[in-house]
């Protein structure tokens, strides 16, 4: 099964469509706060959130548990495909229902192998994935760029180090984030 989470209007061919508005007219109307989801442990091969992920979970607490659940439906090895706007995007700040900016940084915290490297070398990330017992592996990681800087990096005129530095200090230099993540386990596990 393949679930497009928080569809909204944007329905996807060949996808379970998910929402909690039925205006939307979703395939499936669930509203991802509340848990149990309705999918069966291991049944899901591919999930996508586009500009779904940063609307939910304004509570931390609510946000783990969408993480969780999110890990629990996942077969091994299926993938999350998460489209978000880049946090320091107008198109992020300007949306009063965006509740968390979305992150590759912020997502590594639900990678077991990553909280095993931090903890040994003592250092401070929130190890989410020991805390949750989730393990996803972002796999790819892309930043869209706005323009001028698109532009600019395609005709040489800038450096991907420079375009790295910019994203660093200025705001729109990207519109999205776009991440892949793959789920760790073993076959059969939850």
């Amino acid at each position: 099964m393949k679930l497009n989470l928080g569809c909204g209007h944007n329905r996807i061919p060949g996808y379970v469509n998910v929402d909690s508005a039925p205006a939307c007219q979703p395939d499936q109307l669930w509203d991802l706060e509340q848990s149990p989801w309705p999918w069966a442990d291991d049944s899901v091969t591919e999930a996508m959130f586009v500009h779904s992920l940063e609307h939910i979970g304004f509570e931390p607490r609510v946000f783990l548990q969408v993480i969780t659940e999110l890990y629990r439906v996942m077969a091994p090895g299926g993938e999350v495909k998460i489209f978000a706007p880049h946090p320091r995007s107008d198109d992020f700040l300007n949306d009063p229902t965006h509740v968390r900016p979305i992150t590759p940084q912020m997502l590594r915290l639900f990678d077991r192998a990553e909280n095993d490297r931090v903890k040994a070398i003592g250092g401070a990330n929130t190890p989410l994935a020991h805390y949750t017992g989730v393990d996803f592996r972002i796999v790819h990681q892309q930043f869209v760029l706005a323009e001028p800087y698109a532009t600019a990096l395609k005709d040489g005129a800038i450096k991907p180090a420079e375009v790295s530095e910019a994203m660093a200090s200025k705001w729109n230099v990207a519109r999205e984030v776009r991440v892949t993540l793959r789920a760790i386990k073993p076959a059969g596990a939850a």
